[in-house]
């Protein structure tokens, strides 16, 4: 298995199965419904640890929340705490209904305050960081290779946070003091305050993993300065990290990055709403991993007739034999999605329905054999109808009956749990 490593440029491969797998991905900042783009990086990374565990690897997969942050704070003054945690449910209920299974740790910032004071405390120790009135900063100055992973050079690197308190402009926050409105705080020897961003990864990827794992991942938005100044902090307390540093390309909304600062987004819930699971995971697998991938009712939808005409092969009767072996090299040439989807659709064409089946299955579209499974939202309406019937409340279950078809689907009644089954209705 080979994979693109962000820092030297270069295809780094792994040890054959059954190696320790550990893999870190930066997750969202809990302050808002997530959007799609922020699914990318939970769909990518949730593939391959599923694809490593088909080849015999012993995968363990950590997928982080940040819920301390400046935009947190900014987003609800005083009230930072109660909406990261309304935020996290809703980031959890949402890449829940991908079908992917979740990851094996997602660990949050707020429950790793002891390890993060520790690693501050050895940075200071070491004279990689130093406090200055309640806030403590990492001297960039200090570790010879930072701008490495983003290709900077260190007398070149711009000032990320202005602060009158730093030794060099450079410098950036391990640990921020407390300032009005600010809800949460943690005593520490130098001060009451809270972690910077930076230092939350490192903590948690080192309590989670180790000092050293195979592959840490993230959005290529993060190469800097998340991941720099990760990569810089860790380092500097003697942890190796990371050996392969992956970052998959940004999700455009036509031809710009999506953003909410840009207000061109939909959530993860809207998308999976209007659209179901299937077309969503299918619309992730045509582009590669490293590469942009643009969002749009027209890509999704065609997204959604490459799943109908794969739903269509799993109906047939033909058996023919495939070559699992051309998935093998496609995925593990750098992860490549868009040659696995290729070979789907020969498969398809050519009758192959074990290895397709097979391969879908590791992408999370196992139930494209079984029909498609309906938006979240059609399904509660679902729901609401057994209850109305339950109930012998028969015009709401008949309002709720039109709503569903109005919605492109034929519910059915049925006597086992859950007493429905959903039926796309035909153009």
């Amino acid at each position: 298995m080979r994979l693109q490593d962000t820092l030297t440029g270069k295809l780094v491969e792994l040890p054959p199965p059954p190696a320790a797998i550990g893999m870190y991905v930066c997750g969202p900042t809990v302050y808002q419904r997530a959007h799609i783009g922020n699914a990318r990086p939970f769909v990518v990374f949730a593939w391959l640890a599923r694809w490593l565990r088909e080849r015999g690897y012993e995968v363990r997969f950590v997928h982080n929340i940040t819920d301390v942050n400046d935009k947190i704070y900014d987003a609800a003054p005083g009230h930072s705490a109660e909406l990261a945690r309304e935020a996290t449910r809703w980031y959890l209920e949402d890449t829940e209904g991908f079908g992917l299974g979740m990851p094996d740790a997602q660990p949050l910032a707020t429950e790793t305050i002891p390890e993060i004071v520790a690693l501050i405390d050895e940075l200071i120790d070491s004279g990689h960081a130093y406090a200055a009135d309640g806030d403590v900063y990492f001297r960039v100055g200090r570790f010879e290779t930072y701008g490495a992973l983003s290709g900077q050079r260190p007398d070149q690197v711009e000032e990320q946070e202005p602060s009158p308190r730093k030794e060099d402009p450079r410098d950036f926050a391990l640990w921020k003091a407390t300032k009005d409105g600010e809800d949460t705080s943690w005593e520490a020897p130098w001060g009451v305050g809270r972690p910077g961003w930076h230092i939350e990864c490192s903590a948690m990827a080192a309590k989670e993993l180790g000092p050293e794992f195979w592959i840490h991942g993230g959005g290529l938005d993060l190469v800097f300065p998340h991941h720099e100044n990760e990569r810089a902090q860790s380092l500097a307390a003697g942890h190796p990290f990371a050996r392969i540093w992956m970052h998959n390309g940004m999700l455009r909304f036509t031809g710009a990055k999506m953003s909410k600062s840009l207000g061109n987004v939909a959530t993860i819930r809207e998308v999976l709403d209007a659209w179901g699971p299937e077309t969503a995971l299918l619309f992730f697998l045509t582009a590669h991993w490293r590469k942009p991938i643009d969002f749009s009712d027209e890509t999704l939808t065609a997204a959604r007739a490459q799943a109908e005409t794969l739903r269509n092969a799993l109906r047939g009767e033909t058996r023919t034999s495939g070559d699992w072996d051309a998935l093998v090299e496609a995925l593990e040439d750098d992860f490549n999605t868009p040659a696995a989807l290729a070979l789907f659709h020969e498969w398809a064409r050519t009758g192959a329905l074990d290895e397709l089946r097979r391969g879908l299955e590791v992408f999370g579209l196992g139930t494209l054999g079984v029909g498609e499974s309906a938006p979240h939202a059609v399904v509660e309406l679902a729901e609401r109808r057994v209850r109305a019937r339950a109930t012998s409340d028969w015009d709401e279950a008949d309002r709720l009956r039109a709503e569903i078809e109005a919605a492109g689907w034929e519910v059915r009644d049925t006597s086992a749990p859950p007493h429905f089954q959903l039926v796309r209705r035909a153009a």
